[in-house]
């Protein structure tokens, strides 16, 4: 297991347009007994109701969503390059039939009880405090449903207030 230390959240030089859409992070939630994680590129993060903020997109289909659901607490998680490979594996198959943690070759560690991969160089524990269906209804522009809702699989919006970044 790595060591994980506290990371000052005022010191963060991260760039918000690539970390989640280029470098591609993994939301995680659960507890020791189980857990899941699954890649995410859709979000940010920043200041919302008073509170440094993570905002995530979970489509309905999602494994994790329903441990998102069913909890108070997530993570998100960044990884060096090289797992790359974990990371589009984590994107590409649910952990709803086998455990994707040891498919993808990563550790499920824990702080706080929030689940996190160990391979992580950088981790937000959040708090989960808002989960927003997104809905057609909410689109003035009738080409994002067409574009990336042709299924009908919506995501929920998270909003979880980042309450410790830890760093390796």
């Amino acid at each position: 297991m790595h060591t994980f230390q506290p990371y000052p959240i005022d010191m963060l030089e991260i760039n918000p347009f690539t970390k989640l859409s280029k470098e591609w992070a993994l939301v995680t939630s659960g507890d020791k007994t189980k857990s899941n994680t699954m890649t995410v590129s859709w979000g940010g993060t920043g200041v919302l109701w008073g509170k440094n903020v993570v905002f995530i997109f979970i489509r309905e289909s999602r494994y994790t969503k329903e441990f998102i659901d069913n909890g108070e607490f997530f993570s998100l998680s960044f990884l060096d390059d090289k797992y790359r490979d974990a990371l589009k594996y984590c994107g590409a198959n649910s952990g709803r039939n086998e455990d994707k943690w040891e498919k993808a070759g990563l550790t499920p560690a824990y702080r706080h009880n929030i689940p996190y991969p160990d391979e992580a160089n950088l981790v937000f524990l959040c708090r989960k405090m808002a989960a927003v269906p997104i809905e057609e209804a909410a689109f003035t522009d009738p080409t994002i449903m067409e574009k990336w809702y042709g299924d009908h699989d919506m995501h929920t919006m998270y909003v979880g207030e980042i309450i410790e970044v830890t760093a390796r």
